[in-house]
């Protein structure tokens, strides 16, 4: 029992840095400087992709004990959870400002718990109840907190719901499909998978790059490509890059192994609270009572979960040591 604590011990703390490394996807519109936000999208994931290749070939053996459709997976994976969900993050911070969007995506351990508890019953329904409704009222209170501050005009504010809900559906499917693969994964493939998801968003990127270019996105050309002129740009999509892409992946595989989805997918509901703090701290501004309200009840909620999910395990090893022991004695 000591084993399993200890592990899911490791679990929590591996999956609060991986919430910390994706926060960082949020304050992507806050970096470019004089540059687009595609520029940093696009500098980004080609680092990243060139990163995965490198990781890729560093694990060759084990790569190659991959069947193709795993590899083909990994990659997919890459394209959906790392382009896809990073481009829909940033466009739904830029039209919907540094609270709505996070708390949106704080919907994901809602859902998540949910799908995570039907498919594999992992805890009976009634000890759900009290982390989500703590966490669906601190979401509520982060939307009614965030109407005053939101940017002008429907349209604006539409495109940034838009962007955040499709955010929420592309990591709901990047999960699912994750921890899918990963119980077919050998343990030490993690490495390999890592690089194969952070390679294939590099593909995707190449594969967009023609039709940004067409439709003359990027301020690159315009502006230069020199480090003297562009260095902040480059040294961002480095920074964000390695943090999002290689440690937060690295960090959330090696957590999703530790602990049940149903816990995972309350513990992701961290990357909402450090988003929207580093979306204030860009704005200069202190949160709302009620963006404060409601941050306090999505973080009281994530510890209740964390205690009701070991409290459970605890009492579920106890059963079955219990149950080994009368069956010994019969």
């Amino acid at each position: 029992m000591l084993r399993n604590d200890s592990n899911t011990t490791a679990g929590v703390a591996l999956a609060v840095v991986a919430t910390l490394s994706w926060a960082l996807n949020f304050v992507a519109p806050y970096v470019t400087g004089a540059y687009s936000i595609y520029d940093l999208m696009i500098v980004r994931f080609l680092i990243a992709g060139t990163l995965g290749m490198g990781v890729m070939v560093f694990y060759r053996a084990r790569l190659r004990r991959l069947s193709r459709e795993q590899q083909l997976l990994g990659a997919s994976l890459g394209i959906i959870g790392y382009l896809g969900y990073s481009t829909c993050i940033a466009a739904g911070v830029i039209y919907g400002g540094p609270v709505l969007t996070p708390a949106l995506i704080g919907m994901v351990p809602l859902l998540q718990a949910v799908l995570g508890n039907a498919t594999s019953r992992t805890l009976e329904w009634r000890k759900l109840v009290i982390p989500l409704a703590l966490m669906t009222g601190g979401l509520l209170l982060l939307n009614v907190g965030s109407l005053n501050h939101l940017p002008t005009g429907d349209s604006a504010w539409r495109k940034g719901l838009f962007f955040s809900i499709s955010a929420v559906i592309l990591w709901l499917v990047f999960a699912a499909l994750n921890q899918r693969g990963l119980e077919k994964l050998a343990v030490n493939a993690s490495g390999a998978w890592t690089g194969l998801m952070m390679a294939g968003a590099g593909l995707g990127t190449l594969i967009a790059l023609p039709a940004v270019l067409v439709l003359d996105l990027l301020k690159l050309p315009s502006l230069g490509f020199s480090v003297s002129v562009a260095g902040p740009l480059y040294a961002w999509g480095l920074f964000i890059a390695l943090m999002s892409s290689v440690v937060g992946a690295w960090a959330w595989n090696a957590a999703s192994r530790r602990l049940p989805m149903v816990l995972s997918g309350q513990l992701i509901s961290l990357e909402s609270l450090f988003a929207t703090i580093l979306g204030l701290m860009f704005h200069q501004r202190l949160p709302t009572l009620w963006e404060t309200s409601g941050l306090a009840g999505v973080l009281v909620g994530v510890v209740v979960a964390v205690r009701i999910i070991l409290t459970s395990s605890e009492s579920t090893d106890r059963a079955r040591h219990e149950e080994n022991i009368a069956r010994r004695t019969r």
